[in-house]
């Protein structure tokens, strides 16, 4: 099994026949079949269930379509890695709502301008959303809100976030749990990880609550703690982002505040465009921390 096979076989499978896959290729016919019963003979099994002229993909070329993609995917970026030519193409990227609004909009701005030929389609969600598509490759890379579980993924960890309950100003100051008490949560739907450390707070206070009004937007969110309608937990940056945002910020221990945007893609797969924004955030990380060190003496 060779590359040339491959990307023949996937030619055929995307022009859906020999004809229309060698006027592609630059090919004759007779090459292409050549080419179909070589890698049919190398694997062992029959790709392709034929009928007169007509080649319909079988169970088993199904199989070897996705490796094949993903191979010659592979291919093609190790060749514009090592030869240094600027990334391009399209960067499918997922990131938090809260993410996005509080943290990219430079960063993005930034990635524009040094990288004009790759095109952003960028898309929000829940973390665990997140992961999955980039698992499942529907995304090439994600902001999320804590570093991945699953193997297959790699992270590079990016941004602080300090995580506050907010509740209407005229609440009582809460610091505990039990000050929450009958109270409603306002939180994304499920598969939100700061979802999961409000109700993991509450819990460590045997306070247990079924009362959860899921919305979509950290605005509307606000906007109905504001209004009394419960409590929720959010980024301080995003508050920061929202100067007429009319909430009382409440702390909680450190423990359950302080977390860490990792930026997810697949281990062993990052493409030239994924490789530009990790260096690129690699630089912000690298200042932060610089601008760290001289707050900590005082410069």
């Amino acid at each position: 099994m060779n590359f040339t096979d491959l990307r023949v076989f996937k030619a055929v499978v995307e022009e859906g026949g020999i004809v229309k896959a060698a006027h592609k290729l630059h090919r004759v016919p007779s090459n292409i079949s050549t080419r179909i019963k070589q890698l049919e003979t190398a694997v062992g099994i029959p790709l392709f269930h034929r009928d007169r002229q007509r080649l319909h993909l079988a169970p088993s070329g199904e199989v070897l379509l996705g490796y094949a993609e993903r191979l010659i995917g592979l291919s093609e970026e190790a060749r514009h890695v090592v030869s240094g030519a600027a990334p391009h193409g399209l960067l499918k990227l997922g990131a938090l709502e809260s993410t996005t609004a509080s943290r990219l909009p430079g960063i993005l701005a930034d990635f524009h301008r040094r990288y004009p030929d790759v095109r952003l389609e960028l898309t929000t969600g829940t973390n665990d959303a997140l992961v999955s598509a980039v698992a499942e490759r529907r995304l090439d890379a994600a902001f999320i809100a804590e570093p991945p579980s699953a193997r297959g993924l790699a992270y590079l960890p990016v941004f602080r976030e300090s995580l506050v309950v907010i509740s209407s100003q005229d609440h009582a100051p809460i610091a505990r749990a039990r000050d929450a008490e009958g109270q409603s949560l306002i939180a994304f739907p499920h598969g939100c990880a700061y979802r999961r450390v409000l109700q993991r707070w509450l819990k460590r206070e045997s306070l247990a609550t079924s009362r959860v009004l899921e919305l979509s937007s950290y605005h509307a969110i606000v906007a109905c703690v504001a209004a009394g309608a419960g409590i929720a937990l959010m980024p301080e940056a995003v508050l920061d982002a929202m100067p007429q945002a009319l909430v009382r910020r409440n702390r909680i221990p450190r423990a359950q505040s302080e977390m860490v945007t990792p930026l997810i893609w697949r281990r062993g797969e990052i493409s030239p465009p994924v490789l530009a924004l990790r260096t690129l955030l690699a630089l912000v990380v690298k200042g932060s921390g610089r601008k760290g060190e001289r707050m900590k003496a005082g410069k």
